[in-house]
């Protein structure tokens, strides 16, 4: 079974000729060949090291033993090149140990490794949000003693905030913080779902922890964040005492074995000290800030994951040799054809196809406005694109993580009866990917971020400026031939969306507002669902004078045949074609769920508790 795990030419493509690079001095030294040579790099440590540890993972996941978690053994000489690779930091100042590529360029890099084992990737995705917390918030001291530290892998971290009856409704947690002498705090509590909460893959792990300082004001508006170390750390950098942040168990999990999801406990057994980190009764802002990274990266596991399954799937339909062609009838000569010839299997890559490539182009264009937001000084380009990262977040985290699962299972179908069964790695994509949905915020949350914040954020200004993008686009690309109506199509997508939005959003801010949440994740579903043709039409308005080039004619037969023996045409021809099957098959269907929404029916609304059934 090839292990590709991505589209090198499709990675290319958008990385060179749709995306690009942001045009910025501290971004020079990325020509295209260093950036070529990074991905490259990124693809051998992604299959010849993380991808072997994937199964192994799975099969043997991690053990708790006397407060002691061991992850799987063949993650260690992962780990370890990760780090000697330095890829932690990859897209981080040099001047914390960072490499200073562009995010794009970064984006390009995790989706290999995420896509080769989301459960070990996960190790890397939580150190990093953690020392970015400290890089943002630390004061001298905290950045002296445990940035370069986390940022080179040698120090793990974690996100200390779920409690047992603290989940998404985090203002309820009752962890404390009593404060010292010393100016440190004593805290004490439980929280749970903490991923590489526990493990051994580094000396220490950094545990950034949501708490209440007794007297703080209720709810989100007296929690503050503290920076609680599993061993203390001297002045000199050295480790000290254990610090009494205690693994009190593992939670038995349908998929990610490999990762350590932890209980822990913080200061049973004795003191457990932690330093403020930002300000008291400011960690939740302070959390918020970081949180679009996290819910990104979410995003990105999500959509590796499903790049996997689709490259999987599409090698698996190429040769797999099963029934005789469509169009043999009754030849009793007929030979059994390779089953990506069956009209049905082909249409189910196709549908894996266009949701991949959709989020690739997505996922690379919103690290591409983040370096925007990092390098520019013009301020007016800055607040758009900060802008467009927000309103994005929401899609990128919720709609991919959504659609992920949708390919993953796709990829079960296309392999059939093996799909199901451990042989192969479709079925353990698909346990890993449902976690995703779940992750840093439900997607029913990131519906209600979208519906209820992002529409009216800036007054509206905002999700107008994301309108005025992808309508920008429309125009650049309405006089290029072979895309004519593509454009007219997604022009038409893009106004039933705006309307859609000025409706949904007065009526959430109205005596209607429960019934327009009712229909907020429909809304976020067919904001990813235009936001997509609008990929695909960017993809599309690039490769039909492309194509046109290479075949002389954008005529089916010419480009067939021309495809047939030229690599590039073939890519191109297939741009066109996925981009046409998203917009003419799977668009109309978004059409329904705006109509719908428009409709806004009170069902949601009128449904009683004891109408859902009885015991």
């Amino acid at each position: 079974m090839a292990q590709v795990i991505a589209d090198r030419r499709d990675v290319d493509f958008v990385l060179h000729e749709q995306i690009g690079q942001v045009d910025h001095d501290s971004f020079a030294e990325f020509n295209k060949k260093t950036i070529d040579l990074i991905v490259s790099e990124a693809r051998n440590l992604a299959i010849k090291e993380i991808l072997p540890t994937f199964k192994e993972g799975d099969e043997q996941g991690c053990t708790l033993e006397n407060g002691k978690v061991r992850v799987p053994e063949s993650f260690k000489r992962a780990w370890r090149l990760l780090c000697e690779g330095e890829w932690l930091a990859m897209c981080d100042d040099p001047a914390v140990g960072g490499q200073g590529m562009p995010r794009t360029v970064g984006s390009a890099a995790l989706e290999y490794m995420v896509g080769a084992n989301s459960a070990f990737m996960l190790y890397y995705g939580m150190t990093h949000g953690a020392a970015k917390l400290v890089e943002a918030f630390g004061d001298d001291t905290q950045k002296r003693l445990y940035l370069k530290k986390m940022f080179s892998g040698e120090w793990g971290g974690t996100m200390l905030l779920t409690e047992p009856e603290a989940g998404s409704d985090v203002g309820a947690l009752t962890t404390t913080a009593q404060k010292n002498a010393d100016g440190t705090y004593t805290l004490s509590g439980s929280k749970i779902f903490i991923s590489a909460g526990e493990h051994d893959l580094c000396d220490n792990i950094i545990h950034p922890v949501l708490a209440r300082i007794p007297g703080a004001p209720p709810g989100t508006r007296g929690i503050s964040l503290f920076l609680v170390p599993k061993f203390l750390v001297n002045d000199d950098g050295s480790l000290g005492d254990f610090n009494n942040v205690v693994c009190t168990g593992l939670e038995k999990k349908m998929g990610i074995h490999g990762n350590a999801t932890a209980s822990l406990s913080l200061g049973d057994k004795g003191p457990c000290i932690g330093t403020l980190l930002g300000e008291e009764n400011k960690g939740m802002p302070a959390m918020f800030q970081m949180m679009n990274e996290a819910r990104a990266f979410v995003g990105l596991q999500g959509f590796a994951v499903a790049s996997a399954s689709y490259m999987y799937a599409l090698e698996y339909a190429r040769t797999r040799i099963q029934g005789r062609h469509l169009t043999a009838g009754k030849d009793a000569g007929a030979q059994s054809v390779p089953i990506i010839q069956h009209p049905d299997v082909k249409r189910q890559l196709l549908n894996m196809k266009a949701y991949t490539e959709g989020m690739r182009s997505l996922v690379y264009y919103y690290a591409w406005c983040n370096d925007v937001v990092h390098t520019t000084d013009d301020k007016a380009l800055k607040a758009d694109t900060a802008a467009m990262v927000e309103v994005l977040t929401p899609v990128v985290k919720g709609y991919i993580t959504d659609k992920a699962l949708e390919v993953c299972s796709h990829g079960i179908q296309v392999y059939g009866g093996y799909g199901y069964v451990s042989e192969y790695p479709v079925e353990q994509l698909m346990r890993d990917a449902r976690i995703f949905m779940i992750y840093e915020g439900t997607n029913g949350i990131q519906a209600m971020d979208l519906l209820g914040r992002k529409l009216s954020m800036n007054q509206g200004r905002a999700f107008q400026y994301f309108i005025s993008c992808m309508k920008k686009t429309i125009t650049e690309f309405s006089g290029v031939s072979g895309v004519e109506e593509l454009c007219a199509s997604v022009s038409h997508a893009v106004s039933r969306l705006e309307e859609l939005a000025q409706v949904i959003g007065t009526r959430s801010r109205s005596d209607q507002a429960l019934n327009a949440y009712a229909f907020a994740h429909p809304f976020l579903e067919v904001t990813g669902d235009v936001c997509f043709a609008w990929m695909h039409l960017w993809r599309a308005g690039i490769a039909a004078p492309r194509l046109a080039k290479k075949t002389g004619s954008l005529d089916r037969d010419a480009v067939a045949k021309t495809a047939a023996k030229n690599k590039d045409a073939a890519f191109y021809a297939g741009q066109m074609a996925t981009a046409r099957f998203f917009i003419n098959t799977l668009l109309p269907a978004t059409y329904g769920r705006m109509d719908a929404i428009m409709a806004g029916d009170s069902c949601v609304e009128d449904m009683q508790d004891v109408s859902f059934g009885t015991k």
